[in-house]
């Protein structure tokens, strides 16, 4: 049993509309050149090990990547690491924008 739950595309949309949380993006810098979803903040997945303390402390985190593998294995890590109510959006940023959802350039994202 993993220590993390897979949510889809809608669901992550309505949970950014009605509760605070952080989402993650592990992509590599090439592919959040080309669109990040909004308010997400961009870790790439090696960096993950170097900045995992400050995800402890929130409440609820996302991670997402291209197609959802490299992400199942960083909430995979968050969570061992102690982080709690930690997600993996099923299907990365290819179920994002196939729902329909938006993506902003990276400067409109946050930044870590």
């Amino acid at each position: 049993m993993s220590a993390y739950s897979e949510i889809e595309a809608n669901d992550l949309f309505n949970m950014m509309a009605t509760q605070p949380l952080l989402l993650v993006d592990v992509r590599n810098d090439d592919e959040v050149a080309r669109g990040i979803i909004p308010g997400a903040v961009h870790i790439p997945l090696a960096m993950l090990p170097v900045q995992y303390e400050q995800l402890t402390k929130i409440e609820n985190i996302v991670f997402y990547c291209h197609s959802g593998i490299r992400s199942a294995h960083a909430a995979a890590f968050a969570s061992s690491k102690g982080c709690k109510n930690v997600y993996n959006l099923m299907g990365g940023a290819l179920a994002w924008a196939k729902a329909g959802h938006p993506f902003v350039a990276k400067a409109e994202g946050k930044q870590k």
